[in-house]
């Protein structure tokens, strides 16, 4: 009754307000507590169930036109922040990705949640969080957490039942080393969502989540390994992971955006990692395909080197992604692509270019003719293009 009383309030307040920016703002404080009270009441009744996504209600009406780079949280904590904000500052890039649980598992922060000290290994990368928090408010940042999820060495090793493990006992590796937990665990979901929630507190308007899947080639060892696990397919059980993650975090008035494979678009469903491109997206407010040239090998698009042609790559890639979502409809998230904004030359000497201004301009000019002006520009060292058409 007191949500209604809030709405009808703003309401007659906006409806008396006229044209002007104090009227647009009213009007955008009045859709917001409208979509806050629908998701409210959409989200209480709302049973996880991977073949019925809730319908898509936007908890971030007044976000802007996302233009970001991708910020570790070393970065972050340390002095490479001051450079990344004047390059924000001095250009129409306005938001930042930040690791607060990295590739390897960390939580980036020294978190007083007791469930997240007891299930992860917070680290003090960024010193201060609420300092950090402030200062991007000062400078008009849009704030994006990225939680690096089912990817997650320290959650595995300190708790082997929620990993993959092998019959002598010790948890299962990829090639690189690197450890996954089971999606099938919902103590798993429980503690990344935790860590999301604590993040909106802090002040985070978006959650990214980053490998929201099975690892790489796990139907070849599947069979070999014990985890827990019930009749449902990866597929689904990833695309209600996205949808448990939405119905808890909605209300707290934040969007969910989860990072993909850039081919998924281009392929039928993954099901040995649990990917399914419409699956995913229906399922979310943001989708952000990885579409680096440099990681589609010869022939995509029919570009013989598509890490030497970023323009022909990117609009081919879209065209796929607009294609894919297109049966979505309503259910359709925002498009945000990341794209590359580093030099590939592991690629060996013919099969890549360097990267610089032309290279992420044609990127952007092959999205925008698409109609897509969102994007996320990646760079591990978090080294970006000053002088790009942004």
């Amino acid at each position: 009754m007191e949500i209604l009383w809030a709405i009808m309030l703003l309401a007659s307040t906006t409806l008396s307000g006229g044209q002007s920016d104090q009227g647009t703002t009213k009007t955008t404080t009045l859709q917001s507590a409208l979509n806050q009270a629908a998701i409210h009441s959409q989200m209480s009744k709302t049973e996880v169930d991977a073949d019925n996504p809730p319908a898509k209600i936007d908890p971030q009406v007044d976000a802007p036109k996302v233009k970001g780079v991708y910020v570790t949280a070393y970065s972050a904590g340390g002095s490479r922040m001051t450079t990344l904000l004047d390059l924000l500052d001095k250009t129409a890039l306005n938001a930042m990705v930040i690791d607060l649980k990295d590739d390897a598992g960390y939580i980036t922060y020294k978190t007083k949640n007791a469930k997240l000290k007891e299930m992860g290994s917070p680290q003090k990368f960024i010193a201060d969080p609420e300092a950090m928090m402030k200062r991007l408010k000062k400078h008009d940042v849009y704030p994006i957490a990225r939680i690096v999820v089912f990817k997650d060495s320290i959650l595995a090793k300190k708790h082997p039942e929620l990993s993959f493990v092998k019959s002598n006992g010790q948890v299962w590796s990829n090639a690189k080393g690197d450890n996954f937990v089971n999606p099938y665990n919902k103590d798993v979901w429980d503690y990344n969502i935790e860590l999301a929630k604590e993040a909106a507190a802090m002040g985070f308007k978006e959650i990214q989540f980053d490998y929201v899947r099975f690892p790489e080639g796990f139907e070849n060892h599947e069979a070999e390994l014990k985890f827990t696990k019930t009749k449902q397919s990866r597929v689904d059980v990833i695309a209600e992971f996205v949808q448990y993650a939405r119905k808890e975090l909605a209300p707290l008035g934040v969007r969910v955006s989860v990072d993909i494979f850039g081919y998924a678009a281009s392929v039928p469903a993954a099901e040995g990692i649990g990917q399914d491109f419409t699956k995913i997206s229906e399922n979310v407010d943001v989708i952000s395909p990885m579409v680096y040239p440099s990681h589609y090998s010869t022939g995509w698009f029919g570009v013989k080197d598509p890490d030497k042609n970023p323009y022909a790559t990117i609009k081919g890639s879209m065209e796929d992604t607009l294609k894919k979502l297109k049966p979505l409809g309503d259910q359709t998230p925002i498009i945000r692509p990341w794209i590359q904004d580093f030099t590939a030359s592991w690629l060996g000497s013919g099969h890549y270019t360097s990267y610089g201004a032309k290279e992420v301009n044609d990127q952007i000019r092959a999205m925008h003719e698409k109609g897509i002006d969102e994007y996320l520009l990646w760079n591990a060292g978090n080294r970006y293009t000053a002088n790009a058409d942004y």
